[in-house]
This record gives C-alpha cells, sequence and structure tokens, in this order.
C-alpha cells in the first residue's frame, strides 16, 4: 500500500475542524489514502489534568490507570468530530480508538510504550472504501486497560503508524508553520529551520520545545522515518527532521529552548546521595539535572518527591524554576557569549551543565523568557557576525 500518506493534527489545529478536513480531503482527490493521527482540542486536555490533581497527586499503578481512562477521552472526542466532519464534505472516513486496531502498549500508565500496531483492520477498512482512517492519537490498551504514552504523545501514534505501514514520510500540522531558532511567540526574530537532525530536534524536544514529543523523534530516527513539521493554517514550507548527513545547512547554535515546569531541590546534607537517587528511581521520579548538591525535577513530581523524602528535613525546594538550553554542534564555543548575558543582566545561575552539544541552565521562572531573547540576540549575532 504505496499511497498511503499519514498525517497528525495538534490541538490548536482542531478548532478549525473544517479547514483541516478540506487538507485531507486535497490528498484524498489525488488519489492518496489517509491516516489521520488526532490529539485533544486545546485546552481539553489540560482541564482534565487539573481535575484528577485536585483530588489525588496519582501516586499509585490504580490510579495511574483511571488517570489514562479519562484523558483518553479527549482524543475519542476529536475523532468522532472530524469523521463527522469529513463525511459531511463527501468524505468516506472512519474513526477508531486505539483498543480497535488495537495499539498495543506496556503498562507504564501515562507513560506507556508502544509494543505492537495490528493494521489487519485498517487494511481492510481501505480495501472496503474507505478513505481516510482518523485514529486517537496518545493512547494503546495493555489487557484490556487504556493506556497513554505522555503529554504531546499524539506524535508517537503518528510516527508508530508510519513504521508500521512502511511510510517514508509523518506530516505534523500544528499552528506554527515549522521549527524555530526559538519560540517565536516570546523571541518575534527568531529564524525557521529548513531542516534539523533527528539528535538536534531530540535535545530541543527534550529541553522543553513543544514542537515533538521526544520520543516521536527517537523513534523516527530509529526507522528513518522524515518528520515533517507543517502549519494548518498558512500553505508554506515547513521545517524537515531528518538524519544528520541530509540536513544542507549546518549552524553554530541550532535553537534555544526553554521549561517552566522545573524544580530545585538542594540538600543540606547529601550524604546518602545513591540510596536517595536509588528510591527516586523506584518511585518513577525522572531526574533532568544534577549540580552538586542539587537535583532538577519535574515540578508534577513535587508531591512524590516530599513523600519520598518524609524523613529527610535537609533540603529545600525551589518550584520557581526555569530551564533554559542552547543547543547546537558548536555550543562549547560560545559558553564565553552566554555566560556575558548572564552577567550583563545580573542573574544568578542555580545550576548548570553542558555537553557537547547542549547547555541547560536553571534560574528563576521569571527571568526566563527575558534571557532567551537576550541569548538569541547575542549567540545568533555571533554567529552571523
Amino acid at each position: 500500500m504505496n499511497n498511503i500518506i499519514v498525517k497528525k493534527f495538534g490541538g490548536t489545529s482542531l478548532t478549525d475542524l473544517t479547514r483541516v478536513a478540506n487538507l485531507i480531503k486535497k490528498d484524498v482527490d489525488k488519489g492518496y489514502r489517509i491516516i489521520v493521527v488526532v490529539s485533544a482540542v486545546a485546552g481539553l486536555t489540560d482541564q482534565m489534568v487539573f481535575q484528577a490533581r485536585q483530588i489525588s497527586n496519582l501516586s499509585h499503578k490504580q490510579e495511574l490507570s483511571e488517570y489514562d481512562v479519562m484523558l483518553s477521552a479527549g482524543e475519542q472526542i476529536s475523532c468522532g468530530l472530524l469523521a463527522i466532519t469529513l463525511l459531511s464534505i463527501g468524505v468516506n472516513a472512519k474513526s477508531w480508538l486505539a483498543w480497535q486496531l488495537p495499539i498495543i502498549t506496556d503498562n507504564s500508565y501515562s507513560e506507556s510504550k508502544i509494543k505492537t500496531i495490528k493494521i489487519d483492520h485498517l487494511k481492510r477498512s481501505f480495501a472496503e472504501g474507505y478513505t481516510v482512517a482518523i485514529i486517537a492519537g496518545f493512547q494503546g490498551i495493555d489487557d484490556d486497560r487504556i493506556t497513554t504514552f505522555g503529554r504531546g504523545g499524539s506524535d508517537i501514534s503518528a510516527v508508530a503508524l508510519a513504521v508500521a505501514f512502511g511510510v517514508r514520510v509523518c506530516e505534523i500540522f500544528t499552528d506554527i508553520d515549522g521549527i524555530y531558532t526559538a519560540d517565536p511567540k516570546i523571541v518575534p526574530k527568531a529564524r525557521k529551520l529548513k531542516s534539523i537532525s533527528y539528535d538536534e530536534m531530540l535535545e530541543m524536544s527534550s529541553s522543553g520545545a513543544k514542537i515533538l514529543h521526544n520520543r516521536s523523534v527517537q523513534l523516527a530516527m530509529k526507522h528513518n522515518i522524515k518528520v515533517q513539521v507543517l502549519s494548518t493554517f498558512k500553505e508554506v514550507e515547513g521545517t524537515a527532521v531528518l538524519h544528520e548527513n541530509d540536513v544542507l545547512e549546518r549552524h553554530t547554535i541550532t535553537g534555544i529552548a526553554y521549561s517552566t515546569n522545573e524544580a530545585l531541590i538542594t540538600f543540606t546534607n547529601f550524604a546518602n546521595t545513591l540510596r536517595t537517587l536509588k528510591d527516586m528511581a523506584g518511585a518513577n521520579i525522572k531526574i533532568d539535572m544534577i549540580h552538586g548538591s542539587s537535583i532538577v525535577i519535574s515540578e508534577f513530581d513535587i508531591d512524590l518527591m516530599k513523600e519520598l523524602l518524609n524523613k529527610n528535613e535537609n533540603y529545600v525546594i525551589n518550584n520557581n524554576a526555569a530551564k533554559i538550553s542552547i543547543i547546537g554542534i558548536g555550543v562549547m564555543s560560545v559558553m564565553y557569549h552566554i555566560l556575558e548575558v548572564f552577567s550583563e543582566k545580573k542573574i544568578e545561575i542555580l545550576a548548570i551543565t553542558a555537553s557537547e552539544t547542549k547547555i541547560s541552565i536553571i534560574v528563576q521562572r521569571e527571568c526566563a523568557e527575558a534571557l532567551v531573547r537576550d541569548l538569541h540576540t547575542e549567540l545568533m549575532c555571533t554567529e552571523s557576525g
């Protein structure tokens, strides 16, 4: 089946179902069969997350299982609404929930990983005359229980379906027309990239850039799937995510990403480091950074961390932290310029880690956006000069 296209539409795209339906219809009219992966409409999942966390910190597996049942509802709604919209304009579409295929995962609720995807039902559906299959993203099934992949996990669904069908390109539609050197919503002078390597995109995604889920990038890299990031609302060239050897333009700095969902935990007595780290791993608390006697975790894990450290009074939590990451193949060559910006602005560095391709710095949250703008100006001007 070499006439299949895989498209994924995010929550902001689905605020205009008619436009999405017409984009799909254009390819149907050209003779393609379309696999469409949908997210929940923008804002809906956030509402459900907030409501659930008002009730519980979701520290038990059974609670997480029910949490996944709730979170999967948004994508189900999107499936049905888009199918109805397509049918109304004469496109023979059929919606599918993940358990109906099925997409089989492990039982790590809220961050499950795909084991296999059965595609016989979809093949039969196309053979029966349906031209579009709309699939609820972000979710799968394990032992008759719904599982989800983590926030932004519809990207994973889309790339995985491209792999399953042997499709070499996966199109990701968003409200932004590509991948930029920084978030264009806070850095108006950010430059759109024509292409970016898997490795660089992986660093961007894991550092707070919300364009693609980092696991979808890993999956695309493993199977050499070209990911094309496009705008739902503008018909312009987007950004291709592909193998490093295929990236034509190379820059010292690829981009600057930031995340405000960080918590810095500083220990006044970090003597029993190994036990603490082991307990955190057992509680499934991910460590983002380790800096001296401090560690950085997601702010969503603060309650779990407090339970873990209940008997240890030798720590202070700063949940007003943000992480800024500068990514690029030559990032170490601009360290002086990075530190110069912090010195001029008199910004305190709470923690810092560095590798050959990324420098990540923890600062107070209220400084983050202005710093991203200042760093972008300094580093991009340095490179162009």
